[in-house]
């Protein structure tokens, strides 16, 4: 199916319900479909990883921290990472676990023989929906690294198979939301009306990466998407904010978008400066632009700004709220977060600290959540805090729950087309591209998105 049939097609219609537990409200599962099987909380949560590199071996030693979680099988491609995937499962006092190394397409195998709630998959981007998809068809949720899907028949794929089997596929792990300093408490502000209504929302994926793209031991893989594809590749990180407090596919949605790219010159000259002017990385053609800029429209005439750029030099990105009220400004080279509220901050036009605002708004999530230290900080590429993350607490939740994640099938879907659909817009000149309703109309009654 073309991009451009999406719009003509028919699909189940289901009717929304909210969950219970910890999760996103109005999620829209049929209730015939709802998984019954860990409503006992004594039951333990069976997890099969596929994909142990850096975000892999992460998540799989968080999981192995958790009482009540039990990792009975790995897939990998590499039998270095695979076997230290190994001994680290050993080495926790669980069983040696069923390993799957015969090549890139035996997480199949797994998905079809193995009994587990649900399958995590950190591998690189091509095999992520497969890999979804082949979870789902075999009575098994998926966890999946950004971004979950790259074309749109592979977003309408995984919709239609969680409604016709129940079982999700969701950027569960996602942390932006969860895990960075205010994004639950952002949320909180935006709930309660201190910014008025939101208007435009500014972020994006500003990382310089050429050392990583260019660094064998580091994620080369993301170096051809350079050479093939010329978009913003890497937008969930920001949406996974910026659509909760646009209430996306929550009493509103995407409805079209503009992309364009800046001339593509920084890899070539890293290459040259590294490599020099004969090797093989000088030699490449690259498609992306340096800088890519993404302008998307609400249906109810929000904005949102996408900036992506991986291939300059330069502090993190900005992160920016503007409501009719005030507006809320953090990262880059800040020094703190700022705020300005109209009426409220001490000086007209002025910004101020937001410090004071980010603790009396404090998330009561964040507020009640402080797990026991673990014994060692948690290896990996996330983070080397020594604490379970809140979103694995969330995930084991709803696993044994029956519910779905915060961030459910259509939410995950709809935050990774931007992909495919600025590659679209930029290969057309930056023309309109419209963006596909992956909930069929149950976006204008789904609940915000609301943790209890």
């Amino acid at each position: 199916m073309s991009d451009s049939d999406y719009s003509r097609r028919k699909f189940l219609t289901n009717s929304s319900m909210a969950m219970g537990g910890i999760a996103m409200m109005g999620s829209g599962l049929p209730f015939d479909l709802m998984p019954q099987s860990l409503a006992n909380n004594d039951k333990p949560v069976r997890l099969g990883f596929v994909g142990i590199g850096g975000r892999g071996s992460y998540h799989l030693d968080v999981a192995l921290g958790m009482e009540g979680v039990v990792v009975p099988a790995i897939c990998e491609i590499k039998p270095e990472r695979l076997y230290r995937a190994k001994r680290w499962i050993e080495e926790s006092g669980q069983p040696t676990p069923t390993l799957y190394d015969r090549g890139p397409t035996d997480f199949r195998r797994l998905c079809e023989e193995e009994e587990l709630d649900a399958v995590i998959c950190s591998t690189s981007w091509e095999w992520h929906a497969p890999i979804c998809l082949a979870a789902m068809r075999n009575n098994k949720h998926a966890v999946c690294e950004v971004p979950i899907i790259l074309t749109v028949d592979d977003a309408w794929e995984l919709v239609e198979t969680f409604e016709k089997t129940g079982k999700w596929a969701s950027l569960a792990l996602e942390q932006a939301m969860l895990e960075s300093t205010d994004g639950l408490t952002l949320l909180n502000m935006v709930q309660k009306g201190v910014f008025g209504e939101i208007l435009h929302s500014e972020s994006g994926y500003v990382h310089d990466l050429r050392f990583v793209k260019n660094n064998p031991a580091e994620e080369p893989w993301r170096l051809a998407y350079d050479v093939t594809h010329n978009g913003n590749l890497y937008p969930d990180h920001p949406m996974n904010k910026i659509m909760a407090y646009e209430n996306i596919n929550h009493g509103d949605r995407m409805d079209h978008l503009v992309s364009m790219s800046s001339k593509a010159e920084m890899l070539h000259d890293y290459a040259v400066l590294n490599y020099g002017k004969n090797s093989e990385q000088a030699k490449m053609k690259f498609k992306q632009g340096d800088v890519n800029a993404t302008l998307i429209r609400t249906v109810n005439g929000k904005l949102i700004t996408l900036n992506y750029d991986t291939n300059t030099p330069h502090p993190r990105e900005l992160f920016k709220i503007q409501g009719t009220k005030g507006v809320y400004l953090n990262g880059g080279a800040l020094e703190e977060p700022k705020i300005y509220l109209e009426g409220r901050s001490p000086k007209a036009h002025q910004w101020e600290s937001a410090s004071k605002y980010l603790e009396e708004y404090k998330h009561p999530l964040l507020k009640n959540y402080n797990p026991a230290p673990r014994k060692s900080a948690i290896r990996g590429h996330g983070g080397s805090g020594n604490k379970t993350p809140l979103t694995w607490h969330l995930l084991i939740k709803a696993l044994r729950e029956g519910s779905t994640p915060y961030f459910d099938v259509y939410d995950s879907v709809t935050s990774s087309i931007i992909f495919p659909l600025t590659v679209k817009s930029v290969a057309n000149n930056s023309k309109t591209v419209d963006v596909p309703d992956f909930t069929k109309g149950k976006w204008k009654t789904r609940a915000p998105l609301s943790f209890v």
